[in-house]
């Protein structure tokens, strides 16, 4: 199947699936004389590898990294759990932080009489944390 086929079978669209070949996330796939791209069901599979590790927040490497696990037959699944579990605890820090933008906005917001008066405590907290 051609290129944008793929992109609809996959839901990763071409410009990606040209970035993760370029990248060698994605083997390079065969070409047509013209030089189009014709992807195979093995690759299919790998987009929609790609595709649900992105949906599930890992970056690039740590989806490189999983790709060569997913390959390698002979692996110990204690390597890939342990990657996961180190997504996880990545994953509650980053939660954990924009838990902590989130109550610190509802609190300026709380303050914010937004009305007509100029002042505002919200401007006021990004003015102060300016470097």
């Amino acid at each position: 199947m051609n290129i944008g086929q793929a992109a609809r079978a996959t839901g990763v669209s071409a410009k990606m699936i040209r970035h993760y070949e370029s990248l060698g996330l994605l083997p390079a796939v065969a070409r047509t004389e013209a030089g189009y791209r014709q992807v195979d069901e093995r690759a299919l599979h790998t987009l929609r590898f790609i595709r649900r590790a992105r949906d599930l927040g890992f970056g690039l490497d740590e989806i490189e990294h999983l790709l060569a696990l997913w390959a390698d037959r002979g692996r110990a699944s204690a390597e890939v759990k342990a990657l996961a579990a180190r997504h996880v605890a990545d994953l509650a820090q980053r939660i954990e932080s924009m838990q902590a933008m989130q109550r610190t906005l509802q609190q300026l917001v709380h303050e914010c009489h937004g009305d007509g008066r100029p002042d505002c405590p919200i401007l006021d907290d990004l003015a102060s944390r300016s470097a």
